[in-house]
């Protein structure tokens, strides 16, 4: 056989090789490349307090930061118990919420136009304007901290499951339509498949902001003792000075944020690995 025949399946080895490697190089630089970018950011971090000799209580340097979260582990994890809770609840009122009202949207247009303007009101109004109206005529404080967390949290749901929910193809609308298909039953077949995706969209940025809505009220809330979560403990070591608790508190909040966003995706890969295009692994 010639060099020019070996030479199509050749190419085609090659390119099979550099498929390999670059689907090698990008799961493990998945994980890796933020983890080396950490690294560095807390060594220029280390640094810039060592060579600044800053003190303290300004800016402590990482590993004062890691030590006092050992240190204060029992109650930081007890108030982080609490902020969690409070996101977890407020999350799951507005998936209840938000997935219901869009459904209800959906099967009415007069409904959809006299209540989605004000929701919309809810969602550009600031919370830290709201949360204090909010304590003054809510007599119980979990209620108070759900309801703050629950007005940041439902909007993207309702949103994205009324957009999904409209999004449905026409052309299978007519079909469920020549065959007679009851409300119900396009709804069931048809809209909720189809704004699936859109509804876990809309819950991976609920979860973040229903965190987010949690530590505002924390915020506005301030009242201390065992139910304290970890925006109050912020706000306590702020007065004492205690930078680096503050910090501490901070990081278990990102890491929390980042835990519920992670979860969510997972969630959300395993409910549509199967069927939808943004899932669906395909060749390079």
């Amino acid at each position: 056989m010639s060099i020019a025949e070996n030479r199509p399946s050749q190419i085609i080895d090659d390119d099979e090789r550099a498929r390999l490697r670059a689907i090698r190089f990008e799961k493990i630089g998945r994980w890796t490349l933020p983890v080396i970018v950490l690294i560095i950011a807390l060594i220029i971090w280390d640094r810039i307090v060592a060579w600044n000799e800053i003190p303290h209580y300004i800016l402590p340097g990482p590993l004062l930061v890691f030590q006092t979260l050992i240190a204060d582990w029992a109650m930081l994890f007890e108030a982080l118990l609490v902020t969690v809770q409070i996101t977890l609840m407020a999350l799951a009122v507005a998936v209840i919420g938000g997935v219901g009202l869009a459904v209800l949207f959906t099967q009415s247009r007069l409904v959809e136009m006299s209540f989605y303007p004000y929701a919309v009101i809810l969602q550009v109004t600031p919370i830290v304007a709201i949360a204090p109206l909010i304590f003054i005529y809510v007599d119980s404080r979990i209620a108070g901290l759900l309801l703050c967390a629950w007005l940041v949290a439902f909007f993207p749901v309702l949103s994205n499951t009324t957009l999904g929910l409209n999004s449905a193809d026409h052309n299978l609308r007519d079909l469920f339509r020549i065959y007679g298909a009851t409300r119900w039953q396009k709804l069931r077949y048809l809209q909720l498949p189809s704004a699936l995706p859109y509804f876990l969209g809309g819950l991976r940025i609920a979860g973040g902001l229903s965190l987010i809505g949690a530590v505002v009220a924390e915020y506005v809330a301030g009242t201390g003792g065992l139910k304290s979560g970890l925006a109050f403990r912020i706000l306590e070591a702020g007065y004492r000075l205690n930078i680096p608790r503050m910090f501490a508190a901070l990081i278990l909040i990102a890491v929390t944020g980042v835990i519920i966003f992670a979860g969510l995706s997972f969630l959300s890969h395993l409910l549509l690995r199967k069927w939808h295009e943004s899932a669906i692994k395909r060749e390079v």
